[in-house]
């Protein structure tokens, strides 16, 4: 069954206080926006749809190769930007997967799994994700049927004194059946705000007596929303602590991993050790036997094997096997030293 991918980056991001927009904030020095499409792209081969908006020729110069684009031409809420797809999105998949480009930490199992709740949902329109935590976040609050299917979101400002005691939440994710959802979003009434809201699918799936089935996320983590620079630093830690984990299971040591920065692009072999406070960024390639820091920035460069870098920096240069640089060097183009 063909997924399409709809993926929602229109959003000012006024709470960033940048003149970049908030989708091409780096996290870990890769934009934010490419985390949703590699892990998306993990999931379904289809080209996704990504409604722009906001610093709309920015982002599409990022992202415009691997990605269909749509522009919200008002900032009219949630369904409004999911109808912009339309015209890009309608009638070349079964199922649509509509997404938020402001949440990097999300996987691709995690996707997968929504799809799977949708594909066995043969008499529901939709299924989405939600979390179990005791700070909602402002998430709106999930109220369940009694056979465990999806009632109702409600949103903290409008909840009554029970139901802000839900401690299921709504993360903003979803899998729709396509049909459905390009007819349902034309129904959505105006809010007093003046905006459409995706959430209140979830009202006219019942009304249709279409069940909707909610997939609870175990990973709290996953469902971290970057909104203002100190959400985008909670991001950080969390992909920094997943790439380490990584390296540190494929044979690197780390003698404290919460002061070591890796880029996703690195590549490192086996028997390196890396040393407090030590940054690896861009395309670089870690030879075997290596050991770096502490206290040491490495760009865009290659560290032959059985290196040995402290207190130092190297930037666009190979560096030699056997090589001892440091401490206080710093290499820049081609080994040329400053």
């Amino acid at each position: 069954m063909s997924i399409l991918p709809v993926i929602l980056a229109a959003g000012q991001g006024t709470r960033m206080k940048s003149v970049l927009p908030k989708v091409l904030h780096p996290v870990l020095g890769k934009p934010m926006i490419l985390y949703i499409l590699d892990e998306i792209a993990k999931v379904t081969p289809m080209k996704p749809v990504v409604v722009i908006g906001h610093g709309a020729d920015q982002v599409k110069e990022t992202i415009a190769v691997r990605v269909e684009t749509a522009v919200q031409q008002a900032q009219l809420g949630t369904a409004n930007a999911v109808q912009a797809a339309e015209e890009k999105a309608a009638g070349k998949a079964d199922l649509v997967i509509v997404a938020y480009s402001d949440m990097p930490c999300l996987q691709a199992e995690t996707i997968q799994k929504v799809c799977d709740a949708q594909l066995q949902n043969d008499s529901g329109v939709f299924s989405m994700l939600t979390i179990i935590q005791d700070d909602s976040h402002g998430f709106g609050r999930i109220v369940r049927h009694a056979d465990g299917s999806v009632a109702a979101i409600v949103e903290e400002a409008q909840a009554t004194l029970e139901q802000l005691k839900i401690k299921e939440c709504n993360v903003g994710l979803y899998c729709f059946k396509s049909d459905w959802l390009w007819t349902a979003l034309k129904r959505i009434k105006i809010s007093p705000k003046g905006e459409y809201y995706l959430t209140d699918l979830v009202e006219l799936a019942n009304e249709d007596h279409l069940p909707v089935k909610a997939v609870v996320l175990e990973d709290t983590e996953e469902a971290l929303g970057v909104n203002n620079r100190v959400h985008l630093s909670e991001a950080s830690l969390i992909i920094q602590k997943r790439i380490n984990h990584k390296w540190m299971l494929a044979g690197v040591s780390m003698i404290d991993p919460a002061t070591v920065f890796i880029d996703e692009k690195v590549s490192i072999g086996r028997d390196v050790v890396i040393y407090p406070n030590t940054w690896i960024e861009g395309n670089t390639v870690i030879g075997d036997n290596c050991t770096l820091g502490p206290g040491t920035w490495i760009a865009d460069s290659e560290i032959k094997t059985r290196s040995v870098i402290r207190q130092s920096s190297v930037r666009n240069s190979v560096v030699p096997e056997g090589s001892a640089v440091g401490p206080f060097v710093s290499i820049d183009s081609g080994g040329k030293k400053h």
